[in-house]
């Protein structure tokens, strides 16, 4: 049987405050384009890039935003716990639990792009043990796993 992991999923402006803590503590500043960016980010349904973001978050401003900018920042949040990247979109979505430190594991529907965090602290324990084994250190386990949610296996 796996061992979930068990936390409180947080969101609106609770999330953004725990965010901005956490990110405060972690010795960075809390600026208002990360701000924007963050609220942004934790706003979207499904994962979102630096483009969607950028875009987001000009439109909010009334003036453009480079994605650069956007990418700069989102590194920070992956870096401080506040995002996940979803590798295989080349996106992300905030971390809904920003003080809460564990791995990965995203469920993402190939047809509507739905994407659902899940914790599994034995699966992902196993495959940080392997990559020790083999040598690697500073290990941080993302698996993603493909295929249909079940709105769109029903054809909903």
């Amino acid at each position: 049987m796996a061992t979930k992991h068990q936390h409180r999923d947080l969101e609106g402006e609770t999330l953004v405050l725990a965010a901005r803590d956490a990110l405060i503590e972690s010795g960075e500043q809390w600026t208002d384009m990360r701000a924007d960016v963050f609220e942004q980010l934790a706003g979207c349904e499904k994962p979102a890039s630096a483009y969607d973001i950028a875009e987001l978050v000009g439109n909010a401003r009334g003036k453009r935003v480079a994605a650069n900018s956007v990418y700069r920042i989102l590194d920070l949040f992956v870096r401080a716990n506040l995002a996940r990247r979803v590798e295989s979109a080349n996106a992300y979505v905030a971390n809904s639990h920003p003080g809460c430190r564990h791995d990965c594991i995203f469920l993402i529907c190939d047809l509507c792009g739905k994407t659902v965090h899940s914790d599994d602290d034995k699966l992902t324990g196993a495959l940080r043990l392997a990559a020790q084994g083999a040598g690697f250190a500073e290990v941080r386990p993302v698996v993603e796993i493909r295929g249909h949610c079940a709105d769109c296996a029903r054809g909903e």
